[in-house]
């Protein structure tokens, strides 16, 4: 009797610490939105956008005039005959640079960089895919554990009150002591689970607060996104091949190898530059100061650099039919991914509804062996085991509709539809649209040395 009042007490305790969180629900919709706005790696993959923009103005600026302001100034001491002289000359003048022609090599290394800024926005949409689907995982992860763990405290007050029951019917002269000691070994058993379950509680609220930001807070399932899942497995794949980043990212990556290849190819052309100059010297110690200007063209032809622009060239062949490999490898992984994905939901509804059923059967089971021990048609071991099967066949019902939801965003996530815009977070999404637009505007250094 001791050992039940201590449990029922130490239950209690760990119940309200754990699982009696504060009164608002947390809804599904509401942990996704916090794990787009404060993890680290959307973050991070968007600095990476915005940093492989800046490429693009690198390479324009290649075929973009280079000006600047030169000034000199020297100053020497000559010795001749014993008399000193201290000639000082200063010279301020404007050097002017562009290529003219360079047999497209910069356009196609301008091209290039494009699609690397694409790879790198197929790398931010992929992060967030990952994050939001993770998020959604250790969110269910919560909400399964917790309902373990409400499931398994039930178990424990069942297995108490049927050792109770069993005490006093050996009291009275009508149990065996067996049917004491069956009861014990259940209930320790049901501790045991239900002590595990609680630990188990713990590591996901620990997973659940990396990805979310925060720690779980009565989470509530009221979240509806099957207008995101596909009708068919069709058309998952068809989404699939048009919205997964892996596959687009894997495109952007042969665009740029192409470009890549161009530009090695180009560089066998010739390249010609303009160059001028505008200034004035002035020497300090007769005061004359002789103004200066000159102009000139300059044309450079390849003729051999050691073999080096041949292996460029064979190098960016080779890595451009790589890509076009990694495409095909791309698609083939994700349509994988989508039959999995798709699979796993099928089967989850599957395995909901035959848990519906082995839960209703095994209360009906319990509920009647119950009734036939009152009259001695049964015995205790009998309930004890029924008990048994009704808990499994609930356990499996909760991991079976936890599986569901998983899948269901897995699937979403295997379309390449898994964003923010597409589940309709209430939050502000980042783009790297205008720092496109800034890197096309050539303007952009002499404005920003106005500002």
């Amino acid at each position: 009797m001791k050992f039940g009042l201590f449990f029922r007490a130490f239950l209690a305790l760990i119940i309200s610490a754990i699982l009696l969180f504060p009164a608002r629900a947390e809804t599904l919709r509401e942990a996704l939105t916090s794990a787009y706005t404060n993890n680290p790696q959307i973050s991070a993959a968007l600095l990476s956008v915005r940093a492989s923009v800046e490429d693009i103005a690198l390479r324009k600026a290649g075929l973009l005039p280079s000006i600047n302001a030169n000034a000199d100034f020297s100053a020497s001491w000559i010795n001749r005959g014993g008399t000193i002289t201290t000639p000082a000359t200063g010279s301020l003048g404007i050097s002017y640079s562009q290529i003219l022609f360079d047999n497209l090599k910069t356009n196609a290394q301008i091209e290039q960089a494009r699609a690397y800024s694409e790879v790198a926005k197929q790398a931010l949409r992929s992060a967030t895919q990952n994050v939001l689907l993770s998020a959604a995982s250790s969110y269910m992860d919560v909400v399964r554990e917790t309902s373990l763990v409400q499931l398994r405290a039930d178990n424990v007050s069942f297995y108490q009150a049927q050792l109770r029951s069993t005490k006093e019917r050996l009291a009275v002269g009508t149990g065996t002591k067996t049917a004491v000691s069956q009861a014990k070994a259940r209930l320790a058993q049901a501790v045991a689970s239900y002590k595990s379950a609680i630990n188990n509680l713990k590591s996901a609220q620990a997973n659940y607060q990396r990805w979310v930001g925060h720690k779980p807070k009565n989470l509530r399932l009221a979240y509806d996104f099957a207008d995101l899942l596909p009708n068919t497995l069709d058309d998952a794949q068809n989404l699939a091949n048009r919205l997964h980043p892996a596959i687009l990212t894997a495109k952007a990556q042969l665009r740029a190898a192409q470009s890549g290849s161009d530009a090695a190819k180009a560089a066998f052309g010739p390249t010609l530059r303009l160059i001028g100059n505008i200034g004035s010297s002035t020497d300090f110690v007769s005061g004359v100061t002789t103004p200066s200007a000159s102009v000139k063209i300059s044309l450079s032809v390849p003729i051999y650099q050691g073999g080096a622009m041949g292996a460029s060239v064979r190098k960016a062949n080779i890595n451009q039919i790589k890509s076009e490999i990694d495409v095909l490898s791309a698609q083939n992984q994700v349509r994988a991914a989508v039959v999995s994905a798709w699979s796993g939901l099928q089967s989850a509804i599957s395995q909901i509804e035959a848990a519906n059923s082995a839960v209703y059967s095994s209360e009906q089971v319990l509920e009647g062996i119950i009734e036939e021990q009152k009259i001695g048609q049964r015995t205790m071991l009998d309930i004890l085991n029924a008990r048994a099967d009704l808990t499994k066949a609930k356990e499996s019902k909760i991991i079976a509709q936890s599986n569901k939801y998983v899948a269901a965003f897995s699937l979403i996530a295997a379309t390449g539809r898994l964003s923010a815009s597409d589940l309709g977070l209430p939050v502000k999404i980042p783009s790297a649209d205008g720092n496109v637009a800034k890197v096309e505007d050539i303007w952009q250094d002499l404005r920003s040395l106005s500002e």
